[in-house]
């Protein structure tokens, strides 16, 4: 059976074809996919097999809820055959649903179609024109033939302009359609897999895709200890603060996707489009702390006699360290933080915006970031971006605490930076949250912001969000919170171990 598209709505939801269109740029957009991949894919698909759907009987509870003994063997009561339930529709696209031709986009574009109903009761639709009837062989019995069917979704690339625009090309150019659907695919696929390199085997086409983020090799030698320490001197040199440069590291790195090895600092596309105007990244102060670390690297790379050069993804890496380094000793603590040279800057030729616009931060727990867009709870999207980033809740919470202390916040905000000492790292945030000489309050407005007064004068003496009171709310990570508040010189190390980890998620060359 080929790729099915199934409107999320459902297939007895709401059967308008221009709110399908939307719907399913929606979809495809979370997975990268521009108009023309997601036409091939689904048009591609719809070139083979059957939907299943023609009983509306019960189906018995799913695989996860069924007995122990149904061994998770999926619905017992889903029927095979003719009888087969799935999506509740029913029917084949097009005549010839074990052969690659255009049948399907020649069915779509060339006919007329009307709102009917599968023998399950779901919407989907059927040919007006006779012509078309009893063409469709059944997929169980060679003696009975049907009419083929559409799903609102493809009604959709018929009535949305573009869309259809870019299926009619595919009908009139059925090569061009066939290496369209080829290459979204692989991409579909492949892109939980990363880069290229991380592929094994003779197959590995030599293109590298522009959806597979690509970076330039190295075309000079990567910097060594005493190199590094000597940027290190002028970074903290500069007038860049600790929290600036450790901001500009996160931002870099925090982009990165476990779940497809996508963003990270290697490639600094934090100086391209998108990442550069996002919002959460403060493009006016991020302009300011670019240019710095430009004249640095530019000072340093036309000063080497040798083929040494430092690239600006190592360099922003490098300032969060010796900021951090910095912020370390000004605690008490002499800390080096690990720092492995050899990455590469990408080229906004080689970045494909509108794809990286899916890595965009909708809250930054870590920097109290919220666009004022989001659904659900704060702290649940937090515990969802640590997860992206592959940390464990140990790591998660002291990374929290490490930022508030730094004061590393969305436009230098106050919010939650429970520390009269920002730019240190102390572990003031766990302290202070522990401390019982102060009561929470909810305040009024569009924020959920809590204001922290002090019991016995009623001052207020910092604010906070939800994701900051979730580290005393929470069992769990109250018991975290409480370890991180007693033992600072375990705060500090971790937040170290847990920063470089941030670092190098993407490094899949030290692997």
């Amino acid at each position: 059976m080929g790729l099915i598209y199934v409107d999320p709505e459902g297939p007895d939801g709401d059967p308008d074809p221009r709110k399908s269109a939307k719907r399913i740029r929606q979809a495809f957009g979370r997975m990268a996919m521009n108009d023309a991949e997601t036409a091939a894919l689904i048009a591609g698909g719809h070139t083979f097999g059957k939907s299943h759907g023609a009983s509306d009987d019960d189906m018995g509870p799913e695989p996860e809820a069924a007995p122990i003994e149904a061994q998770g063997l999926g619905w017992p009561d889903a029927g095979t055959g003719s009888e087969t339930t799935t999506s509740g529709i029913e029917g084949a696209w097009n005549q010839w649903p074990t052969m690659w031709d255009t049948s399907y986009l020649n069915n779509l574009l060339d006919y007329e179609w009307e709102l009917t109903e599968s023998p399950a009761g779901a919407k989907q639709w059927k040919p007006v024109d006779e012509e078309l009837q009893d063409t469709v062989p059944d997929a169980h019995d060679p003696a009975e033939k049907h009419a083929p069917m559409m799903m609102t979704a493809d009604i959709a690339f018929k009535r949305d302009p573009e869309l259809r625009e870019i299926i009619e090309g595919y009908r009139d150019n059925p090569m061009e359609f066939l290496d369209a659907f080829a290459r979204a695919w692989y991409k579909l696929i492949h892109r939980d897999m990363g880069p290229p390199e991380r592929f094994l085997g003779p197959d590995v086409p030599e293109e590298t895709m522009l959806w597979q983020d690509p970076l330039p090799d190295a075309d000079f030698d990567t910097i060594g200890k005493r190199e590094a320490a000597d940027l290190k001197t002028e970074l903290l040199d500069s007038e860049l603060s600790v929290s600036q440069l450790v901001k500009t590291a996160w931002a870099s790195a925090s982009t990165y996707r476990d779940s497809d090895k996508r963003g990270g600092a290697n490639g600094a596309r934090i100086r391209l489009e998108p990442q550069r105007s996002w919002e959460a990244n403060e493009p006016q102060h991020l302009e300011t702390v670019l240019s710095t670390l430009e004249e640095i690297q530019t000072e340093f790379n036309d000063a080497c006699s040798d083929d040494v050069r430092v690239s600006m993804a190592d360099l922003i890496v490098l300032g969060g360290n010796a900021a951090i380094e910095q912020a370390a000793a000004d605690a008490g603590y002499d800390v080096t933080v690990p720092f492995e040279p050899g990455r590469t800057d990408a080229s906004q030729e080689r970045t494909d915006e509108e794809s990286f616009e899916a890595l965009k931060p909708r809250i930054d727990g870590f920097r109290n970031y919220f666009d004022g867009e989001y659904d659900g709870l704060a702290e649940e999207l937090m515990v969802d971006r640590a997860d992206l980033l592959n940390l464990t809740p140990s790591e998660m919470t002291v990374l929290v605490g490490g930022m508030r202390a730094l004061g590393a916040t969305y436009q230098d905000s106050k919010l939650g930076v429970f520390t009269d000492r920002p730019g240190t790292l102390t572990n003031d945030f766990f302290e202070n949250l522990l401390d019982m000489d102060y009561e929470w309050d909810a305040t009024s407005g569009p924020r959920e912001v809590y204001e922290v007064r002090d019991r016995e004068t009623g001052d207020v003496v910092w604010e906070a969000s939800r994701v900051d009171l979730i580290f005393g709310s929470n069992s769990r990570l109250r018991a975290l919170r409480d370890v991180y508040a007693s033992e600072e010189e375990k705060f500090v190390q971790d937040f170290v171990d847990a920063w470089h980890k941030v670092m190098t998620n993407d490094r899949f060359d030290l692997e």
